[in-house]
């Protein structure tokens, strides 16, 4: 891969995240950006249900499973779609080219809105923002939602397309990348130490890489850590702005939340979006165990 460019100073808004203060400033004075509603979960109820439970008013859903993946198999759990099938899809739910994009899924943590801003920027467009804090930040400011089986685009969108916006590491890439940079495993620590392994086959990590668990970037309520308290946190992990670095989870959704973490704290970061669910596909890939 060719590696990003270092940042010596945290990225503005428009690159990562917008506040509930912000966004209902948008919405009050008329001019709302494009919301996609990307709540989704393992284990808790589909995402339809939280859809029609209370969404953002003019928030368009977008499943994650369904929009944001292409098929499973040896190219992991959530590989990505091929860039005719995404390009369809955002404008399917009406996303523009020349139109700011706001994503939200329950709360930040839960990491679905993370990816669709990855993929949204990988593909091209230059304006998508996360909501900070997610639905249950606007529910308690006591945002307005919207209940019932809720929006459709009012046109279709013009959205084009075009992979390489953000780094990408390889599954080829990857057991050299260790070597020269650091290799984030988003995963919480007992998954990395091969303790247990709920959802893929094989327990374990990538050799040569460091744990480093996503939620660990986000406060208590759901909101990402300030850049400052981030930054700190990498540079513990061996990450400042001059160190090549990249991240991968499960199946590339809680990593792109750590992409954008790293973001944040001023440091430009390759997803690896095959992760774990990839590597262990073919049995001659290493694995290792233990801290």
């Amino acid at each position: 891969m060719s590696h990003p460019k270092r940042r010596s100073e945290v990225p503005d808004a428009q690159d990562t995240l917008i506040t509930v203060p912000e966004l209902r400033e948008l919405l009050a004075a008329g001019s709302p950006p494009h919301l996609l509603d990307v709540r989704w979960s393992r284990s808790g109820p589909p995402p339809l249900e939280h859809y029609l439970a209370g969404h953002l008013p003019g928030a368009v859903r977008v499943d994650l499973g369904a929009d944001l993946a292409g098929p499973p198999g040896a190219g992991g759990r959530h590989p990505l779609p091929g860039t005719a099938g995404f390009e369809a899809t955002m404008r399917r739910v009406g996303v523009r080219g020349g139109e700011p994009v706001v994503v939200y899924d329950q709360r930040d943590a839960t990491a679905a809105a993370a990816r669709l801003w990855w993929m949204l920027r990988y593909f091209g467009h230059r304006d998508v923002r996360v909501l900070d804090g997610g639905y249950e930040a606007w529910e308690r400011a006591g945002g307005p939602v919207v209940q019932g089986r809720g929006e459709e685009p009012s046109a279709p969108g013009d959205f084009t397309a075009v992979p390489g916006g953000m780094p990408r590491l390889t599954v080829d890439e990857v057991p050299g990348f260790a070597a020269e940079g650091v290799l984030l495993d988003s995963r919480l620590g007992e998954r990395f130490r091969g303790e247990v392994e709920p959802l893929d086959p094989v327990a374990g990590h990538i050799p040569g890489a460091v744990s480093a668990p996503t939620f660990d970037n986000s406060a208590p309520d759901g909101r990402f850590r300030p850049p400052g308290e981030l930054r700190e946190r990498f540079r513990d992990l061996g990450v400042t702005s001059r160190t090549p670095a990249a991240a991968y989870c499960g199946s590339g959704v809680t990593a792109a939340h750590q992409v954008l973490a790293l973001r944040l704290a001023g440091i430009d970061a390759a997803l690896y979006v095959g992760s774990w669910s990839e590597w262990i596909a073919d049995p001659d890939r290493e694995v290792a165990t233990g801290p």
